[in-house]
């Protein structure tokens, strides 16, 4: 697959762009696990042409993490162009355009999939920041608005027709939120029409390297987005490559493994961030990582609440060593088998 000149190999493996979850910490912690292709948090248009300091500082992206897209979003045209050329000065491999964000707060404004009820401003904004970077340009968007516009088909045509190069399709509509369970056919009718030639990248519910591998197989798509499945679990990218590869399940790590990742991620999330802000934002990962460990209820609201780095190291020691080699799930039960 590529998109533009950015090879990416047979089957890749993106991970989602998800606000306060991809951080430059987290994005290393997934790339030292086999993800292919990574994005910054989504960025506010109106934050980065303002020069606001959160809106710039997620701009900040490394070497050891390419290639990497900045996605965008934002309602007014203009400002989505005067930020796409702010961002294309940070070097990224491309520059990503989300229609496809839910929240209310964002989908409401006009914002997001929010664009969806405005498909000729959609086009629009798209054709402008196509023909004003010199960067390859991506969209990731939705089904539609609701069950009863479910519009992708046609609109994909319309997206591609504007230049960009790569296509990133959530398999829910924006009235769905998260809720409910993707639809892949419509993605699968996108990749198989004639008239599509760019990439098509599958998003939702991909939470094991099963159920990606009947995606590949299944709907043809060109590579696959991962979102939530990731938080806590950054080796499942690994697990996949694996599965994809030799037909092998791997198992679920040792405590003791994910303990090693817990630590490594903890030591990029402090040299990335400020102060306490790096242990703030690492707590949701934290938790999860041991998460399914019988009677670990109380050690793990120690950790996410503790802000001082070394007693969170003692915590993972201490669960390192009361756990070690133990497994939380076999692979029957994390994968369905």
């Amino acid at each position: 697959m590529t998109i533009g000149n950015i090879s990416l190999g047979e089957y890749p493996l993106f991970l989602a762009p998800m606000e306060d979850i991809t951080d430059p910490s987290f994005r290393v912690v997934c790339k030292a696990h086999g993800a292919d292709f990574m994005y910054t948090e989504f960025i506010s248009s109106d934050g980065l042409i303002r020069d606001g300091a959160k809106s710039v500082k997620k701009l900040d992206i490394y070497d050891s993490e390419r290639p990497i897209g900045i996605q965008l979003y934002g309602h007014i045209i203009d400002s989505m162009v005067e930020a796409a050329l702010i961002a294309e000065e940070a070097r990224p491999e491309l520059i990503d355009i989300n229609f496809g964000c839910p929240v209310k707060k964002i989908a409401n404004r006009g914002a997001g999939a929010g664009m969806l009820r405005d498909v000729p401003a959609m086009i629009s904004m798209t054709k402008a920041i196509v023909d004003s970077v010199t960067l390859p340009v991506t969209v990731k968007t939705r089904l539609g608005w609701d069950e009863e516009s479910k519009i992708i088909i046609e609109l994909a045509e319309r997206l591609q027709d504007t230049g960009i190069k790569a296509l990133t399709i959530h398999g829910r509509t924006r009235a769905q939120l998260y809720k409910g369970s993707a639809d892949w056919t419509l993605i699968g009718e996108v990749k198989d029409n004639p008239r599509m030639k760019i990439p098509i990248i599958g998003n939702g519910d991909i939470d094991s390297p099963i159920k990606a591998r009947e995606m590949f197989s299944r709907y043809g798509v060109d590579g696959i987005m991962i979102g939530r499945a990731t938080v806590g679990r950054p080796w499942i990218f690994r697990d996949i490559r694996h599965y994809l590869s030799t037909g092998e399940l791997l198992p679920e790590p040792t405590v003791s493994e994910k303990a090693d990742i817990a630590l490594f991620h903890l030591d990029r999330s402090l040299e990335f961030k400020e102060g306490k802000k790096g242990i703030f934002e690492l707590r949701r990962h934290l938790s999860n990582y041991f998460k399914g460990l019988p009677d670990i209820k109380e050690t793990r609201l120690k950790l996410v609440t503790s802000t001082e780095p070394d007693e969170i190291r003692e915590i993972i020691g201490t669960i390192r060593k009361q756990w070690g080699d133990y497994r939380s799930n076999d692979r029957t039960s994390v994968y369905g088998t």
